[in-house]
């Protein structure tokens, strides 16, 4: 991996596809290949180590030899969950690790540079959140979590009186950081646009297309 060395990814791979007929969300195929693959293209190269968050069964993903990491707060905690399950896997793998950087499994075309406006938003504070947002909406998944508030997350989680993600990241200090509008040829589309429904397949698919024709034509 070619990304920064002071980062690790971490993508939260286990929202259930109850929309589409169930299933893990993230295996469900775009343009002939699951989304998964696509999260992973799109991250890989931008951090320098890179994990899945998930429960239950880990060998669903063994094609991918990626490390499996489960929430270890209970009761399905939501996404702050995750983002405590990689700042664990960070902090006792992948020792570089300042900060994480969470992306959906359900959303395969954020932007390319996104660790590194994050990290930029963040600058050498060791305790800054940072946040994408894009058309005037934040986007709590897609951030950068230092590694350092590690212990003051699982407070909070454990502590249980709300597990809303914008709760606990007010608590700190935090960067927002504006995504423009991405493109595709003739299409125009928001980077952090997320598959929910079956017809959300279709307009991801033609999305795919329209990159990868880019990416033949360049």
């Amino acid at each position: 991996m070619t990304g920064s060395a002071s980062v690790a990814g971490i993508i939260l791979a286990g929202g259930q596809a109850r929309r589409m007929g169930g299933g893990d969300k993230a295996l469900k195929p775009i343009a002939g290949r699951p989304m998964l693959d696509r999260v992973i293209d799109r991250l890989k190269p931008q951090v320098a180590a890179l994990a899945l968050n998930a429960n239950g069964d880990p060998t669903r993903f063994s094609a991918y030899e990626l490390p499996v990491v489960a929430d270890s707060i209970a009761d399905f905690a939501g996404p702050l969950a995750g983002v405590l399950a990689g700042m664990d896997w960070a902090g006792a793998h992948v020792p570089t690790a300042r900060s994480v950087v969470t992306v959906a499994g359900d959303t395969p075309f954020f932007p390319e540079d996104l660790v590194e406006r994050l990290m930029d938003a963040a600058g050498d504070s060791e305790e800054t959140i940072a946040l994408a947002s894009s058309g005037g909406k934040t986007h709590p998944v897609f951030g950068l979590w230092p590694v350092a508030l590690t212990d003051d997350l699982r407070a909070f989680l454990t502590a249980g009186e709300t597990r809303k993600v914008l709760a606990w990241v007010d608590r700190h200090q935090r960067a927002n950081v504006a995504f423009p509008e991405a493109r595709a040829g003739a299409l125009r589309f928001d980077p952090f646009f997320n598959i929910n429904r079956p017809e959300d397949i279709e307009d991801a698919a033609k999305i795919a297309v329209a990159l990868e024709t880019l990416e033949t034509v360049s």
